[in-house]
């Protein structure tokens, strides 16, 4: 099996290294074109396989990964570590995604200890539930248990940054100890309003200790890596050892105390209000949206931004109440893949799908959405719905765990010791029982079952016509001339995932846009890279010109229409030049998107191979 993987990934020659996490074979490689994606996720015992941040992502599961990473490597292909390609994906992306990827390096080596921390405080409130009175000296150390994560937590997100961002990580601890010193007023204590009061240094700036603070370490850390690294350009080698830790740790807890920390403890708590304010939204309203936006934003790769949120929230209120509302978006994920399982008659994809589904029970969903619900688009979209309903049910009923990390069945341990475990279960088995039945009811049919029904169709329209299919009304016809792409395959997680709608996609061989419908054009791009358009049946369709082109500001790119004007089928819209979008680095592939696709019975791409002008690539059904 391993030499049919090499094969699909273009041979060795187009690996340049591969690594591995927990379930995912990682690989970078010369021309992702020469991947044969379709011969790979075929493949026994691969449960999905997508490209993101400059890597070939392969699912194979825990376990059985790092078998394959071992017989692969055994075969020639050339190695590196995670980290190193860590370093050559962080390149890839916006300036946004970088910096989530970013959070979720310094953040995601800290949740293990925070989740240890949340079972010994579920523990403890067992304890107390069952009447038990525990020992005085007993009681101290299970204090010391649960406390101690918390109050060190800024010097654990110091040395984490420092680490991150290339700083000597032991500076970076001491550096952030110094911040919760003993010597300085404890800030909980100063919050509490009690007999202990903030410090006046030099008569004026009042200081406290940083105990539970997150946000204020993160950008010390941040700044003291960097100055850090500054300070060792400049110093001679010979007196590096002595000079450079001495003049950061000097200078970093000046600013730190004085002005770092200050600033952003008013910016943290100002975003820890927000927070609570879309977490206490009336009737459960945060808990809808948040449950069913999240497994998109898994999707979409910048999930490490509710780590931050989530370890200011136990900081703060030593509670979580995004972990409920996640346990009900991934427990719907793992019941929609449970669904099809159950469903098809196809004995690969229940071989798939079940160890997908209990691994998103286990709190990882990548194989679960990537192996099986995003495939078949519906089951995917019809979790997210049990996700917002589950997750409204989490907020109405008050649940917050008692740490992060672990989520479903690993997850009950957060809601044992705070009397919510039934509360919780309840939550769980609604989400399970939606996401089960929508996506056994409405968003699944078997692959054979719908391939039969495709092929017999098709070849009627051929009988009748001799063409793929007839031009006709909710037929859309190919506004580029080229080769068709599934969406599904499309090297952007916000089309490829149908989150903007269902549609194809071509990979053009002529350099003109044309009317892909008779249509009312409802948008024109300034930059020339994309239209909307109306047809008479109300589909709104999105025509995209490549991926990321809107960086181009217009290069390259002639619109000949404007907003408001009636245009036939096959009229030019605009023409690019798909010359100077390779010069760009970027792919000319151009979308073809019904965005109002939940207006209508069925959306479907009815081509493949090669289209001409007027050829139709997509059926509409009302």
């Amino acid at each position: 099996m391993q030499k049919k993987v090499i094969e699909a990934l273009g041979g060795r020659e187009n690996v340049n290294s591969v690594a591995h996490c927990a379930t995912r074979l990682r690989v970078m490689v010369k021309d992702e074109a020469k991947i044969n994606k379709d011969a790979i996720e075929n493949l026994e015992k691969v449960q999905g396989a997508f490209f993101n941040s400059g890597q070939y992502q392969i699912i194979f599961g825990t376990g059985t990964v790092n078998k394959m990473y071992d017989e692969v490597v055994a075969l020639g292909l050339p190695t590196t570590s995670k980290d190193e390609m860590k370093a050559e994906a962080a390149k890839q992306g916006n300036w946004f995604q970088r910096a989530i990827r970013t959070f979720g390096d310094v953040f995601v080596p800290i949740i293990p200890v925070i989740v240890a921390t949340g079972l010994f405080m579920g523990v403890r409130g067992l304890l107390n539930a069952l009447g038990m009175t525990l020992p005085e000296d007993v009681t101290t150390y299970t204090q010391i248990l649960t406390d101690t994560a918390f109050i060190i937590l800024p010097g654990l997100v110091v040395w984490s940054t420092f680490r991150v961002f290339g700083g000597n990580p032991a500076v970076g601890i001491v550096l952030g100890m110094m911040l919760v010193s003993g010597s300085l007023p404890n800030a909980w204590a100063v919050a509490s309003g009690g007999e202990v009061t903030a410090m006046n240094f030099f008569g004026f700036i009042p200081v406290v200790g940083l105990q539970g603070s997150v946000l204020p370490a993160f950008i010390i850390g941040v700044v003291g890596a960097k100055f850090e690294k500054a300070v060792r350009k400049v110093v001679p080698d010979v007196l590096d050892l002595l000079v450079t830790p001495f003049v950061t740790l000097l200078v970093m807890s000046i600013l730190g105390l004085f002005v770092i920390g200050p600033v952003f403890h008013v910016v943290e708590n100002y975003i820890l209000l927000g927070t609570k304010a879309i977490l206490n939204l009336p009737f459960g309203l945060g808990g809808f949206l948040i449950g069913g936006v999240h497994q998109v934003i898994v999707v979409s790769g910048v999930h490490h931004i509710f780590n931050l949120l989530e370890v200011q929230l136990l900081a703060a209120d030593h509670v979580n109440p995004f972990n409920a509302i996640i346990t009900a978006a991934m427990t719907a994920q793992g019941a929609a893949t449970v669904a099809v399982g159950v469903k098809t008659k196809n004995p690969k994809l229940k071989t798939l799908a079940f160890p997908a589904a209990l691994s998103a029970f286990l709190g990882i969903t990548e194989p679960a959405i990537f192996g099986v619900n995003l495939r078949f688009r519906k089951p995917f979209f019809l979790s997210l719905i049990a996700g917002a309903v589950g997750g409204g049910l989490a907020s109405i009923l008050g649940l917050a765990g008692t740490g992060n990390g672990i989520t479903i069945i690993p997850g009950t341990m957060l809601y044992i010791g705070n009397g919510q475990l039934p509360q919780y279960l309840l939550m769980v088995a609604v989400s399970f029982a939606l996401g089960f039945a929508l996506t056994y009811m409405f968003g699944y049919e078997d692959e054979a079952e719908v391939a039969s029904e495709a092929t017999t169709e098709r070849l009627a329209d051929e009988a009748v016509t001799g063409t793929v299919v007839a031009p006709s009304e909710g037929v859309i016809q190919t506004p580029i001339v080229g080769d068709v792409v599934a969406l599904s395959d499309v090297n952007d997680p916000v089309f490829s995932s149908g989150a903007m709608g269902q549609g194809i996609a071509v990979k053009p061989s002529q350099d003109v846009v044309y009317a892909p419908a008779d249509a009312e054009v409802t948008i024109v791009f300034p930059t020339g890279h994309a239209y909307g358009l109306k047809t008479a049946n109300g589909a709104e369709i999105l025509i995209h010109v490549g991926i990321d082109t809107v960086s181009m500001n217009g290069e390259g790119f002639d619109q000949k229409v404007a907003q408001g004007d009636k245009v036939k089928a096959g009229d030019v819209l605009g023409t690019f030049d798909s010359a100077k979008i390779a010069a760009a680095g970027l792919d000319n592939t151009t979308m073809v998107i019904v965005t109002n696709t939940a207006d209508f019975a069925s959306v479907n791409p009815v081509a493949s191979g090669s289209v001409a002008k007027g050829d139709a690539i997509i059926e509409v059904k009302a």
